[in-house]
């Protein structure tokens, strides 16, 4: 199928969305970057957001995860774990995650 000039077939490709843990002096929070060219059919933030952090879980073990984070991060920063590219259906278009290692 040829590309549209308006970028709908990349439209229907899904929106990527950035994913990281930010770290404050008392958490750790899940935090989305989003394009800022999003998809008009995302309509609350709030349900991307949740579901990105969704795929986030189901794909990276979230204890061994923000205890590498902990680890590794100092107050003030942002560890990026990854992408994940959503429909706003909530269809999974890919992600690619990984959580940060932690030298022993």
């Amino acid at each position: 199928m040829s590309d549209d000039a308006d970028g709908t077939d990349e439209a229907r490709e899904g929106d990527t969305f950035g994913v990281g843990i930010r770290v404050t002096e008392s958490e750790l929070r899940v935090v989305v970057r989003v394009p800022s060219d999003i998809d008009s059919g995302w309509t609350d933030p709030d349900s991307f957001q949740g579901m990105v952090e969704q795929v986030l879980w189901e794909r990276l073990d979230q204890e061994e995860t923000l205890q590498a984070i902990a680890a590794t991060t100092e107050p003030g920063e942002t560890t990026m774990l990854g992408t994940v590219t959503l429909r706003p259906d909530g269809t999974v278009v890919e992600s690619s995650l990984a959580a940060p290692s932690v030298g022993e």
